[in-house]
């Protein structure tokens, strides 16, 4: 079944505009999704044009160097850098992901008290010197989609009848992770359980995805008996529920399964960005509405779940794993 059947595609200009009324209406068209699908489009996001276009061609430049160019960037303990293929290994599966990617954060000094603290995913980004322009280009983008994602959370908290700016002292410096990822196209021989990114659902809050037009992504229906096909649609962000939200209002939310096949035989790039909150933020269902007798989840730390599913699924953080320090 298509995507156009049963997720939803909602018109964001009012929200990104700061109309109330049409904030409102986003709000109950968004919290219907959540509820469901745990999946939408967001159209007229606010993007710009250009910066989209920037990015995306600053993305197939990067992937096009030979993998022992991109290396002199692997990830660093940060999380920060180039993912080699077969270096993310999601829960469950037996294959490792068919994918490339090269990940930035929040762009913090060595002086920042986060980084002097020793907070874990902090620091400076881990930038290629082979490629100067692609840092203007993504860290352009990361902005953009930051702003986007805070206009976004707005909503959400409206949608849960919440004052509109409940997310924002847990925003103050966000865990964003913006990647940039390259999926070779899969043989058409290939195994049935190779996957460009195996069955998962996303650890933080919310993602925001940009997707070229050669299509892959599939979404568990609610049934859980078939996939559903996210098909890019021009002009539209996918935005997905993360593990984190889903807990934190106390599974009404939906963390929905999901995965990449790249059967197009073309070269697929994607942009995603985890929109996740401060390290230390508390993620209690009591937060939103669930009381006391009717809590599924035990408070976390956003930081240290976000830790944790990292330690299961890439292998730059396995014991003995090279890295380079960025």
């Amino acid at each position: 079944m298509s995507a156009a059947a049963e997720i939803l595609i909602i018109d964001f200009a009012g929200a990104r505009a700061g109309d109330p009324a049409g904030m409102r209406r986003i709000a109950a068209k968004i919290h219907r999704a959540c509820t469901t699908v745990g999946f939408f489009y967001i159209a007229n996001h606010g993007i710009p044009a250009e910066t989209m276009e920037r990015v995306a061609a600053a993305a197939r430049e990067f992937f096009a160097f030979p993998v022992e160019t991109k290396r002199q960037v692997s990830a660093n303990a940060n999380h920060r850098g180039f993912h080699a293929q077969g270096d993310a290994l999601m829960y469950g599966a037996r294959k490792p992901d068919y994918k490339e990617f090269y990940s930035v954060g929040l762009e913090l000094p060595a002086d920042d008290p986060s980084v002097l603290a020793g907070e874990p995913l902090r620091g400076p980004n881990n930038w290629p010197s082979f490629m100067p322009e692609l840092r203007p280009a993504l860290y352009g983008y990361y902005k953009e989609v930051g702003a986007c994602g805070a206009a976004l959370l707005r909503a959400v908290a409206l949608s849960l009848d919440l004052d509109e700016n409940f997310f924002a002292d847990k925003y103050t410096k966000p865990l964003q992770r913006t990647q940039i990822i390259y999926y070779p196209p899969q043989p058409p021989a290939s195994e049935e359980e190779q996957f460009g990114v195996a069955p998962h659902s996303d650890y933080g809050c919310i993602t925001l995805l940009w997707q070229d037009d050669n299509g892959g992504l599939q979404v568990r229906s609610l049934d859980k008996k078939r996939w559903i096909d996210a098909r890019p649609i021009p002009g539209t962000l996918v935005v997905n529920v993360g593990d984190l939200l889903a807990r934190w209002t106390n599974g009404r939310f939906s963390s929905t399964v999901h995965r990449v096949i790249n059967t197009s035989g073309r070269r697929r790039h994607s942009i995603a960005t985890f929109f996740d909150p401060n390290f230390a933020t508390v993620v209690d269902p009591r937060d939103l509405g669930g009381g006391e007798p009717d809590r599924r989840y035990e408070p976390v730390r956003a930081g240290d779940y976000i830790l944790a599913r990292f330690d299961e699924a890439f292998g730059y953080r396995k014991k003995g794993a090279k890295t380079a320090t960025g």
